[in-house]
């Protein structure tokens, strides 16, 4: 039997319009530097489990530099990573099927021609691609059309599938993220907390201490459905209170916290779609930190704050756990947006960032860690600000620097 689960989905508005390619071959290159470094620093697994969690996808998305809230979010990213994970799929351990429209079509096509080069079971991997995308197609009547299918599979057998569907009538589109059953849930992290909004629980019943969970719920189907009713009634008479259920539990067999969200139709990244306090860490950790500490780490001369500024963000999309990405917009802080929102994309900088990520990936694997173990400082400093001090980011300040620096950065936007 075939088991997999859902590890939740993201609601988006529609947005026209392409991905120009001076945008698409950057996506594609800082996509494949973080794919590159999850792998190098915690494994091939790891990129999966990441690619499961909505939130973090978003938060990919919008370091990346395109729309932070839009559809186009979805289809662009995974574009970007199939063309720079499937390059070195031998090397990474790692292969994306599927796409957009004809693309999702041919996914069995190519999960069987995957399944003949590594002996894998292809009619597994297939039936499993095809009862996801019929789950979210047919068996969930959520009003979306699915027109996006990525299987994302990795040479020990594990998968993740990310797809999205298209609701016409409400000019939106549901992103849904599916993982195999023995693939780490990034949610089920013991040592990580889930903040935010209480979006409630959802009961994962394929978890392997919930046996007694599964027969109870057996052995209730069996019951006579007038007293089952009769229960249920006298339960709802009760206090609300005994019935409670907490934002999260951490505890009980087979209980995981929902990682869905729903992103806002404006276009303007406003106060309330980030935290501040963490923005502020960021924004201190590149203006208030010594850069030439920075500077000699990454041995990289002149390296300016600004720079910095969207490393922190860099890095804290490879190291952060899961409680950090409740605000995907903040990571739009990092190298802007194609449609100018919060600001343009800065080429200096975004190019600045690829090749530094570029640099402590080649250095690590000839067992120099300098540069590596100083991206992953930038979080860590930045988390330490966060904790000891109350940084806050004045937000329209910092917006009104970000379009003043604009020209100097060779700043662009979608035309």
């Amino acid at each position: 039997m075939t088991m997999f689960k859902s590890t939740g989905h993201a609601d988006l508005p529609l947005h026209g319009g392409i991905v120009p390619k001076w945008l698409a071959d950057r996506m594609k290159q800082m996509g494949t530097l973080i794919v590159e470094s999850l792998i190098e620093n915690f494994g091939k697994k790891e990129v999966l489990v990441r690619l499961s969690d909505p939130l973090w996808f978003q938060s990919l998305g919008a370091v990346m530099g395109m729309d932070w809230h839009s559809s186009g979010i979805t289809t662009s990213v995974m574009y970007a990573l199939k063309r720079g994970i499937n390059e070195r799929a031998r090397e990474f351990g790692l292969c994306i099927c599927g796409g957009r429209g004809k693309y999702s079509r041919r996914t069995p096509d190519e999960l069987r021609f995957l399944a003949d080069a590594t002996g894998m079971d292809g009619d597994k991997l297939i039936n499993s691609s095809k009862l996801v995308a019929k789950v979210d197609s047919t068996a969930v009547q959520d009003g979306f059309q699915l027109y996006m299918h990525n299987f994302i599979l990795s040479s020990d057998g594990d998968w993740t599938v990310v797809q999205q569907g298209m609701n016409v009538e409400t000019k939106t589109a549901r992103r849904y993220h599916w993982s195999s059953e023995n693939l780490r849930s990034f949610i089920e992290t013991p040592h990580t907390g889930i903040t935010g909004e209480n979006r409630g629980l959802i009961l994962n019943l394929t978890a392997k201490d919930a046996d007694s969970t599964r027969n109870r719920i057996l052995d209730f189907s069996k019951e006579n459905p007038d007293r089952v009713m009769k229960e249920i009634q006298d339960v709802i008479k009760h206090d609300d209170n005994k019935i409670t259920v907490p934002s999260l539990i951490t505890s009980p067999s087979g209980i995981v916290p929902q990682r869905s969200i729903k992103m806002p139709a404006h276009h303007e990244v406003r106060k309330e779609d980030v935290n501040l306090k963490r923005l502020g860490a960021v924004l201190a950790t590149a203006y208030t930190s010594q850069p030439k500490d920075f500077e000699s780490l990454l041995l990289t001369p002149g390296l300016g704050p600004r720079t910095i500024q969207s490393l922190t963000l860099v890095s804290e999309v490879i190291y952060g756990t899961p409680s950090r990405f409740t605000d995907p917009a903040r990571f739009s802080f990092a190298h802007g947006g194609k449609d100018g929102h919060p600001f343009p994309v800065p080429l200096k900088i975004y190019d600045e960032s690829i090749r530094i990520l570029h640099e402590s990936i080649e250095r690590s694997k000839l067992g120099y860690k300098d540069k590596s173990e100083c991206i992953r400082r930038l979080h860590s400093t930045a988390l330490e600000i966060e904790r000891h001090c109350e940084p806050q980011a004045d937000f329209d300040k910092l917006i009104e620097r970000e379009w003043n620096k604009s020209p100097d950065w060779d700043g662009r936007m979608e035309c």
